[in-house]
């Protein structure tokens, strides 16, 4: 009895149309998240490219404001370290820092410690929580924003009532320091306020929104009146837009690690995520009650299930584990017939001799253990002469 020759090849592993046929799905899926994750970035690049820049004439960019002021004799210079802006205060100039979110506690507090007796002015731009409480003490940030964008005066402060109503809507804040002029008040309290210095002629204003500042709010309102009274007071006005890069922002003695870094919310929020992944996979890993065998509606005959499976098989190009089931079933159903006890019919030194002694024409050791134990078929015409050959072996043991 012969076989057919088998080469050492894996019959399971998908071709690369296969591949691209199932995954080209999930390809192109990714491919428009990319391309509208791009489209989306470069949209809110483009439209806050520049903003509370005094050299940009985006919509959200300052330019306007500072052309004004230097129509009016005040020079406007912008800094992006903190070194800069705590050697520019002083009496003549007018310090702005535009996203005072941005400065880290130590920062702050040095730069507090430089305007503070500087006898100039400081202007916040829409500080929040901390940052307030630090730049200006004595005025703490609500929070809740203001619900009005544009909102009356409100106070005695001069800018204020000659400017009318402004945009100033956005962060309130309540002052617990006396002699502050609180303006343009949203639900009792203030979005502007100016905060006397307690030694000097120096004073912090402190801004609820940048509004007033953009080009594209400067014509609304009394925006530019309110933005050049407060900015023109002294002859020098100098703009700081706080950068991450700045040497200052790096604290030696502060190494944080990672988990420090991350908000309190997100430690929350996934902590939450894996109680509800454990819940998920409990209930549906959960069992209801043992399992019921039901009878199937109707009747399946054989032959239908094994071609069903078969269409499987080829259809996942997976010889070997076709040529695998059709030789253990083999197996399984000559060991009886030639004596072997099933529990020891996949193994070659038992069932092999045991199959010699009851064949009618003694085959090769060799081509029967290629036939029953051998390696996956190189083809489908190799399957099918397998499949053959076992049936063939399957008949002569039958044989009486």
């Amino acid at each position: 009895m012969t076989t057919e020759a088998t080469l050492p090849s894996t019959s399971a592993s998908p071709t690369a149309r296969q591949v691209w046929t199932r995954a080209r799905g999930v390809v192109l899926a990714l491919v428009v998240l990319l391309a509208a994750a791009v489209a989306i970035a470069a949209i809110r690049s483009d439209a806050r490219h520049g903003e509370l820049d005094p050299r940009s004439a985006d919509p959200y960019g300052s330019r306007a404001v500072a052309e004004l002021l230097a129509d009016r004799g005040v020079s406007t210079r912008v800094v992006t370290t903190l070194d800069e802006a705590r050697a520019a205060a002083g009496p003549d100039t007018t310090l702005l820092v535009a996203v005072p979110d941005l400065l880290t506690e130590r920062q702050q507090g040095r730069l507090y410690s430089a305007t503070a007796e500087s006898a100039g002015r400081t202007v916040l731009v829409a500080p929040g929580g901390t940052s307030v409480e630090r730049l200006a003490p004595g005025i703490v940030a609500a929070p809740a924003t203001s619900l009005d964008s544009t909102l009356s005066p409100g106070c005695d402060l001069a800018a204020a009532r000659r400017a009318g109503t402004a945009d100033t809507g956005g962060i309130r804040y309540t002052v617990t320091r006396p002699g502050a002029d609180e303006c343009y008040p949203s639900e009792r309290l203030a979005t502007l306020v100016r905060l006397p210095a307690e030694s000097g002629n120096g004073d912090t204003v402190v801004l609820g929104a940048p509004d007033i500042l953009f080009n594209n709010h400067l014509d609304e309102q009394g925006n530019a009146s309110l933005a050049l009274q407060l900015l023109g007071s002294r002859p020098h006005l100098v703009w700081y837009l706080p950068s991450l890069s700045d040497a200052s922002a790096a604290d030696p003695d502060d190494e944080k690690g990672f988990f420090d870094l991350l908000p309190s919310g997100w430690l929350w929020g996934t902590l939450q995520l894996f109680i509800a992944a454990g819940l998920a996979a409990f209930w549906r890993a959960r069992r209801l009650g043992p399992l019921v065998p039901e009878k199937l509606p109707v009747a399946i005959r054989a032959s239908e299930s094994v071609e069903g499976r078969a269409r499987l098989y080829r259809k996942a190009n997976a010889r070997d584990r076709a040529a695998a089931a059709l030789r253990s079933t083999t197996r399984t159903r000559l060991a009886p017939l030639v004596g072997v006890p099933v529990t020891q019919a996949h193994a070659p030194e038992a069932l092999l001799p045991a199959l010699s002694a009851h064949l009618h024409t003694p085959g090769d050791g060799q081509t029967m253990h290629a036939l029953l134990f051998g390696p996956p078929p190189s083809d489908d015409a190799a399957l099918i002469s397998l499949a053959d050959q076992l049936d063939a072996l399957e008949r002569e043991v039958r044989r009486p």
